[in-house]
């Protein structure tokens, strides 16, 4: 888990957490559920609250109270994968929030409470 915490690190800041081992899971699970041969790219993991403020002055898709500050959260990306197929097996999980951004081209998957937005 050292090793995930470090990778999943605020790349703007270079602060790191620990990542809830809940969120590795789901998305553990939803990689092997879409064929494990294939890597996700992670467009974000940890995010500082200082990260997470300079974010949300700059878009309205993100959340005051994101569950990426608490080492809950990963976007992330499969090349050839829809955020579509992404999100169905993320929902069927239902081990937590899925939040679809088709037109970035990325999946929200978080250990919070079970939820979904985007569709």
């Amino acid at each position: 888990m050292g090793e995930i915490n470090r990778l999943l690190r605020d790349v703007r800041t270079d602060e790191m957490t620990i990542i809830d081992r809940r969120v590795v899971d789901i998305v553990s699970a939803t990689q092997y559920l879409i064929g494990h041969d294939r890597p996700f790219s992670v467009i974000s993991g940890y995010r500082s609250q200082r990260t997470n403020d300079m974010l949300r002055r700059n878009s309205s898709g993100v959340a005051k109270k994101s569950y990426h500050i608490r080492g809950m959260a990963m976007d992330l990306r499969m090349k050839g994968v829809s955020t579509e197929r992404i999100g169905n097996i993320g929902e069927a999980l239902a081990s937590g929030g899925v939040g679809r951004y088709a037109s970035s081209n990325f999946v929200h998957l978080d250990s919070g409470p079970i939820r979904e937005w985007g569709r």
